[in-house]
């Protein structure tokens, strides 16, 4: 089985160690724009040999772990070269935009849309790591456009990598992920960008900064070049959850600025129920 992974970084070299772990079979060949990238994770054995979108007709599975600006571009040359039994799968942030890019495209149902909710802050070949995806939810959108000859096949690799999966519109998806992943790093960032700025003043903030500081802004390492391109494709849900979000903010300054501490301690107890709703889900 030839599998070509599109973007050798976190997100592709974990799939493509964890896919050779679990196919004997597996050749990995890794493209991506840098060659240090592709020198690393060759050295690392993250991947077999290097290749590039010259040579993915030859490809049985091909993983795009791109940014989504660059997915959108790429996945469209992508098809038009894959064969009959080739599956292509994504691993982008955002659904939607790309569904509707290759609508159309005649060779639609090599395609599968997929989301693996799996990461780190880190990023490039050396960020990869085994067992990422292993208990994590993958997001399936639009799975009856897929030849399901194909859905068999990704369904195999996603079942071996220890998957769970889950079925959604692009629509939906987008919107839902906009609230649980993508506000929580526009909040890190924020609040990285906060800190450093009061840090030219005060150098004893990080001095007493501690494991609670470190794990709130821990997002905020995350690399720019994947992130800003998702803020894009996703805007308009973006937007709509910085407003609930800013409002609530606003409200909790209120608050504050009212010495109404009872009211805060309310609020702040039936937050504490996040507890109940987040039990289980692994880090």
């Amino acid at each position: 089985m030839k599998v070509f992974v599109i973007g050798i970084g976190l997100i592709g070299g974990s799939l493509a160690i964890d896919i050779k772990a679990a196919f004997n079979e597996a050749v990995i060949y890794g493209v991506d724009q840098s060659e240090t990238h592709l020198d690393s994770a060759l050295a690392l054995g993250v991947i077999d040999q290097k290749a590039s979108l010259a040579t993915i007709e030859q490809a049985d599975v091909v993983i795009l772990a791109i940014p989504v600006d660059a997915a959108v571009a790429v996945l469209p040359a992508v098809l038009d070269s894959t064969h009959d039994d080739c599956l292509v799968f994504d691993a982008g942030s955002t659904k939607q935009r790309l569904c509707e890019v290759v609508a159309a495209h005649p060779n639609r149902r090599n395609y599968l849309a997929a989301h693996p909710i799996a990461g780190t802050e880190f990023s490039g070949p050396k960020a990869a790591i085994a067992n990422l995806y292993r208990g994590k939810t993958n997001i399936i959108c639009e799975v009856e456009k897929t030849a399901f000859k194909l859905q068999e096949k990704a369904m195999e690799i996603f079942t071996r990598l220890g998957m769970r999966i889950r079925y959604m519109d692009p629509a939906s998806h987008d919107k839902h992920i906009a609230y649980v992943s993508h506000l929580s790093h526009i909040s890190s960032f924020m609040l990285g960008k906060t800190v450093i700025e009061k840090e030219k003043n005060e150098r004893d903030i990080f001095d007493m900064a501690g494991s609670g500081f470190a794990s709130t802004v821990r997002l905020a390492k995350s690399s720019p070049a994947m992130w800003a391109p998702i803020f894009k494709h996703n805007k308009e849900n973006i937007l709509e959850t910085l407003e609930e979000y800013i409002a609530n903010l606003s409200h909790f300054k209120e608050l504050i600025v009212a010495d109404n501490f009872e009211e805060l301690y309310k609020e702040m107890e039936e937050i504490n129920h996040i507890k109940t709703i987040l039990k289980g889900i692994q880090s």
